[in-house]
């Protein structure tokens, strides 16, 4: 075969070959373009020039910020401080069940610990099936450290666009994640960040949340329901939607049983068992011990007191808050101590561990005695007399004020305060409240909350009708609060009684008899019963009234105290200086300063509960008086113990005057004003007590002690003008007592406490409380009571 010659065809299988080289040519050039635009952009991305990409120190320690956890002292999560609604909680790898890890690599990762942050043959798959096959179902193809890059650095997409734009940046992250974290790490954070709803931030919290166990704890069935959730876990909704979230917990045990983490059997066995929850939603709100919560978050972040961050009639506030600056470690904790770089401690964002003294058994006690006697039965008595009173819910004496009265509750009240920012004056925000009925929630003993259509003014005045109460129960030993409720109700009423003040009536007649003891009486001295009148330094002769007649009999100190009679405690009275009075209160703790006036005696004065509990904690601890005590210890979040705190205890009179008031405060409970807690509530064992009733029935008290606890309680209205009409239901120990011996009650009842009603106090055996009779003779009482005769008192002596 010759050359070609001019204008002869070419070989067409010539031309087909540089057809296809040409096209090779090209496919392989944009091949080379597509690599190196994709390798350009991964590098602008990596760059942080395209997307966001965290800085390196934000990767090395992606989670700084986790709830700290409040423990009660039987080792159950009472609640937790976090920032908003990121109730996270931090756990360690080695604290969560193996289940849970091998549910989570069966289900979403099955090349986990294979790949290096991005699994090349599921992304495939997805791309394969999406892009060729257009199914929609299937598979995410994210690996577990691409869907950590997610939650801790991807913005919520607003549409697929954005999403897609989304997947390299995170693809980035996650290859740098692996670098600077192990493949157990990554599940750790990854498990810790997540939110399962219902506040629920992280695997601790969601395990309490759902089952109230720790993550150790979770069996195959419930770390697969968890994981289940992983998904959608708005979707997957065990509370909602127990269905849908019990059929992919099913799916969850199929994953694990392909992945060879359980057998067939055990995998259908599994699939069979009813989904099962026991939750404990945690919002802060619907949580046991709300009250505590607040009060422990006020101290432990409190700021060193300036009288200018107080208003002018918080002066006293200001120097309680002062001293308990200097004298008390916790108070102010987390600005008084310094991290490791030189920052404060918040317990919003740090992860501390927090012991609380706070029992979860007794604390769940208390509010459910509460709510007994305040919600099914005191309430309803309320509502009966004041039912058809114009004046509802004040008392009568102040029936031509309501007006006024409620007038002040609406300045002080939220709404008015946003109204007053909007340019609102006084006649148009009287009228908002007044005239425009609001959707709204309102508290209900028997059903919570319920929703009701009416006016804010309606709706203050309708919220007072709610009886308040404080009550707390305390180791008198160690200082220990082990219950402690502030309110009836923390979502509508956010005020803590437990810690706020109000007149303390004829509880404070035990800190005369104190004073009296440490004089040298005893509690078989006395008086011919009768009126008494005491003349104070200025101003008109004071004689109090009293609830029983004259009788003209010879009655003792102890009968007096016994029966919270006003003529015998003001005839002690007279025995003292008002000085001498006043500063024995300070001794016992009582902070507001006591005006020191004859009538001090009947307990004009203000305390709270919390207060006085720590005082009543010295008739049991021989005359040593231990401080209420809160927390026990704290702990960083890497499980360093960086305080501890110890009982604060001072001792106020002595030991032979404790011995003399128990048998004067047992007397109370055997046969007088405190007897129901023996004839109602069936106590046996050895208690001391004392009821306390202020002006028209304002206030009611009762205190109670056994040998191994010591309790307070204070019941009232929303203000003082708001109270019973009737002694009957108004007074301490209708209102106060009853809560106390619902309480005992549970108590006792409850086998995992060990609290037993046989308790006696340690007194010894030949004590006698009148041994110093001798002092007070007949003619003691002759010469110094003129106004009343002393006929037969020789035979009384004798």
């Amino acid at each position: 075969m010759g050359k070609q010659t001019k204008g002869q065809k070419k070989n067409p299988k010539t031309k087909d070959i540089s057809q296809k080289n040409g096209i090779i040519k090209v496919m392989w050039g944009l091949f080379g373009l597509t690599a190196g635009g994709v390798i350009l952009f991964f590098l602008l991305v990596s760059a942080g020039m395209i997307g966001y990409i965290p800085k390196i120190e934000q990767l090395e320690n992606p989670i700084d910020k986790y709830a700290s956890q409040v423990i009660s002292t039987d080792n159950a999560l009472l609640f937790t401080y976090s920032l908003s609604d990121d109730n996270r909680i931090l756990v360690d790898y080695s604290e969560l069940s193996p289940h849970l890890i091998n549910a989570l690599i069966a289900t979403e990762d099955i090349r986990y610990y294979s790949h290096s942050g991005i699994d090349i043959i599921g992304l495939g798959r997805v791309i394969f099936k999406t892009l060729i096959l257009s199914q929609e179902e299937s598979g995410g193809g994210s690996t577990i450290t691409q869907q950590l890059a997610k939650l801790l650095y991807s913005p919520r997409a607003n549409n697929k666009i954005e999403r897609i734009f989304q997947k390299p940046v995170e693809w980035v992250i996650a290859a740098k994640l692996e670098r600077f974290y192990s493949k157990d790490e990554i599940i750790n954070l990854y498990l810790n960040k997540y939110d399962f709803n219902y506040n629920a931030v992280g695997i601790e919290s969601a395990a309490r949340t759902y089952f109230n166990k720790t993550p150790k704890d979770l069996s195959i069935e419930e770390a697969a329901m968890l994981i289940g959730m992983l998904k959608n876990s708005s979707l997957y909704n065990p509370q909602r939607r127990p269905e849908v979230t019990r059929d992919r917990r099913n799916v969850v045990i199929t994953q694990m049983q392909k992945a060879g983490h359980l057998s067939k059997q055990e995998a259908d066995s599994l699939k069979q068992l009813p989904l099962e929850i026991d939750f404990n939603r945690s919002d802060h709100i619907d949580i046991i011990a709300p009250y505590y919560r607040q009060h422990l978050a006020k101290i432990m972040m409190a700021k060193k007191p300036e009288r200018k961050n107080y208003a002018s009639w918080e002066g006293q506030q200001f120097v309680e808050d002062s001293i308990s600056w200097e004298e008390n470690p916790l108070f102010g904790w987390c600005n008084k101590n310094k991290k490791s770089d030189g920052s404060s401690y918040n317990i919003y964002t740090d992860g501390l561990k927090i012991y609380s003294t706070l029992d979860s058994r007794m604390q769940r006690h208390a509010e459910a005695a509460v709510k007994e006697h305040l919600g099914g039965y005191l309430q309803n008595q309320f509502f009966r007399e004041k039912k058809g009173k114009s004046y509802a819910p004040y008392s009568r004496e102040v029936s031509d004020r309501v007006d006024n009265l409620m007038m002040v509750s609406m300045r002080q009240s939220e709404r008015y305060r946003v109204l007053k920012q909007a340019g609102l004056n006084e006649e148009e925000i009287i009228r908002n409240f007044k005239e425009k009925p609001v959707e709204m929630k309102v508290f209900s003993w028997e059903h919570r909350e319920v929703d009701t259509l009416m006016t804010p003014w309606d709706s203050i005045r309708y919220h007072k009708n709610f009886l308040r109460t404080g009550f707390m129960a305390m180791d008198p030993l160690t200082g220990h609060v082990k219950a402690y409720v502030g309110g009836p109700d923390f979502k509508f009423f956010k005020y803590d009684s437990a810690t706020g003040k109000r007149q303390i009536g004829s509880t404070i007649k035990p800190y005369l008899y104190t004073l009296a003891m440490e004089e040298g009486m005893s509690p078989c001295d006395g008086m011919i019963h009768g009126p008494v009148t005491l003349m104070p330094e200025v101003g008109e002769p004071w004689t109090p009234r009293n609830t029983r007649p004259a009788s003209r009999e010879f009655v003792s100190i102890k009968w007096g105290l016994q029966n919270s009679d006003n003529w015998v405690t003001a005839w002690l009275m007279s025995q003292f200086s008002p000085y001498a009075f006043a500063r024995m209160l300070q001794s016992f703790g009582l902070k507001t300063p006591a005006d020191p006036v004859v009538s001090l005696a009947l307990g004009p004065n203000d305390a709270s509960v919390y207060e006085m509990v720590g005082a009543y904690s010295a008739f049991i601890h021989r005359g040593i008086r231990v401080e209420p005590m809160v927390v026990t210890r704290i702990e960083d979040s890497y499980g360093n113990e960086v305080a501890s705190f110890v009982p604060r205890m001072k001792e106020i009179f002595s030991e032979s005057t404790s011995y003399k008031m128990l048998d004067m405060l047992k007397g109370v409970v055997d046969g007088g004003t405190g007897g129901r807690l023996r004839r109602i509530y069936n106590l046996k064992g050895q208690m001391g007590a004392k009821t306390g009733t202020t002006n028209n029935n304002s206030d009611g008290w009762f205190m109670s002690f056994t040998p191994n606890l010591v309790a307070g309680c204070w019941v009232g209205g929303d203000e003082p003008s708001i109270h019973f009409d009737q002694m009957a239901y108004g007074q301490g120990a209708s209102m106060a007592l009853p809560i106390h011996g619902i309480f005992y009650q549970k108590v006792y009842a409850d086998k995992e406490l060990n609290y037993t009603d046989n308790g006696v106090f340690d007194i010894p055996a030949d004590f006698d409380p009148c041994h110093d009779m001798q002092r007070y003779s007949p003619d003691f009482y002759r010469n110094n009571d003129p106004v009343i005769e002393s006929e037969g008192i020789d035979d009384i002596f004798n």
